[in-house]
């Protein structure tokens, strides 16, 4: 009998270094919960055996149980790594190819995949409850959970149609027509060439698909006060990339438009905005009307050339810029037009025995009957924890401990295999007794 008491030490030994072994190989795995090997006493005994006389047969490993203490944080500079402080799981789900259903994990280092889902590293979806625009929540329960995706864009585009620009021209400008340059030939506008204007302006404009272009004005001294006439006048050319806007309905006669000055160097003409004929922005089927308003903040004094004001009332299509993950699991989207847009509230999960749950793998659980059915919450609330963004939680395994407790499993095995030795050199002393 002792041979197998002896086996049975030896056998629950090597199961308690396998399971210490593991948590040491996974003392780097973020998520990873350690566990420990729980052993009982063998008796076999019968109703009229004398208590004071029983031996027990051994020992048999009773449960490999895991230990879900919280684990250390490590810093992140991901916007989707998250951690919970606390108790609580994240919800993943797998998709229909993977064949993997509901998962609950500790290990909040998310990604997103080119469908851009936010996505654990095996590809399972984060889970969260849908939000209106003010961020509350619009549905509980595990089957109103949504997969968590990033939208490419945000707002709706508007055409540029109001342009306004306030700015300053120098009193001083010279009369570009008056350069030697042009003596022997006409004055002609050339865009490409700075001496042909005095100043030009860009301002950013919007077409109906909210595609940027660029607006250019340039802006030609044409005539400086005189003894007869203390006015002075510019003419302005105005572009939308290589198209020449008309400031008319007569092509050959309204490609610029002109600005006159008073002797105290306010505008005077024009005193309403100019509207130019329609233009085709780059793939539309449709022409765009733009009006510039230069009526607003517009002089010529004697400063340096100077943008004061620039406003229009187009508005792009917002590309995502960012995403965040706040405390109470709100996940919020920026974009490049200035929108926030809240996704939806990160989901936790929670058990009555969390010692119940089935390993997946890949610091990955999944519910059983032991565990009782999932109790979903919102992160801080309800005793669920609260989530640190920019922070993942590793292994709860501390190495000093698990190195003692190899050490004991190591002794408890040879002690086993001292006393299995130490029966069979009894065994053999009785096989050779001679009569």
């Amino acid at each position: 009998m002792s041979f197998f008491t002896s086996l049975s030490g030896l056998q629950a030994a090597q199961t308690d270094m396998s399971t210490i072994s593991h948590n040491l190989a996974n003392v780097q795995t973020n998520g990873f919960k350690k566990s420990t090997t729980q052993f009982a006493d063998v008796i076999a005994s019968t109703a009229n055996m004398n208590p004071s006389q029983m031996v027990g047969s051994g020992v048999v490993v009773k449960a490999v149980r895991q230990q879900f203490g919280q684990g250390g944080f490590t810093q992140s500079s991901s916007a989707l790594d998250v951690a919970i402080s606390g108790d609580g799981f994240f919800i993943v789900k797998g998709d229909e190819k993977s064949g993997n259903g509901v998962a609950y994990t500790r290990n909040g280092s998310f990604q997103v995949d080119a469908d851009r889902y936010v996505v654990d590293a095996q590809g399972n979806k984060l889970q969260v409850y849908p939000v209106d625009g003010s961020g509350a929540v619009v549905a509980t329960g595990l089957s109103s959970t949504v997969s968590l995706r990033l939208p490419q864009t945000s707002g709706t585009p508007q055409a540029t149609e109001n342009v306004k620009l306030g700015l300053n021209l120098n009193a001083g400008s010279p009369i570009p027509s008056d350069n030697p340059k042009f003596d022997d030939t006409e004055y002609k506008f050339d865009r490409f060439d700075p001496t042909t204007y005095n100043q030009s302006v860009q301002t950013t404009v919007y077409d109906a698909n909210g595609n940027a272009l660029t607006l250019t004005n340039y802006f030609v001294r044409e005539t400086k006060p005189s003894d007869t006439d203390a006015t002075s006048s510019w003419k302005v050319y105005s572009f939308v990339g290589d198209q020449q806007l008309n400031a008319g309905d007569d092509p050959a006669t309204m490609k610029q438009f002109e600005l006159k000055f008073d002797s105290t160097g306010k505008l005077s003409e024009p005193t309403t905005p100019i509207t130019f004929m329609g233009f085709l922005a780059p793939g539309a089927t449709s022409e765009q009307v733009l009006k510039l308003d230069l009526t607003a903040g517009t002089t010529q004094v004697s400063s340096p050339f100077s943008l004061n004001s620039t406003k229009q009332d187009g508005s792009p299509v917002g590309q995502i810029e960012g995403v965040t993950i706040g405390d109470d699991g709100t996940v919020t989207a920026s974009f490049s037009n200035g929108d926030t847009q809240a996704l939806g509230k990160v989901v936790l999960a929670s058990f009555t025995n969390n010692a119940g749950l089935r390993q997946l793998g890949n610091s990955t659980w999944a519910a059983t009957g032991f565990s009782g059915d999932a109790r979903l919450g919102e992160p801080g609330t309800n005793g669920f924890g609260g989530l640190m963004s920019g922070a993942i939680e590793r292994s709860n395994v501390d190495i000093t401990e698990e190195l003692v407790n190899l050490i004991a499993a190591q002794r408890n095995f040879q002690a086993n295999a001292k006393a299995l030795d130490t029966a069979s050199q009894m065994s053999q002393t009785i096989f050779n007794i001679r009569s």
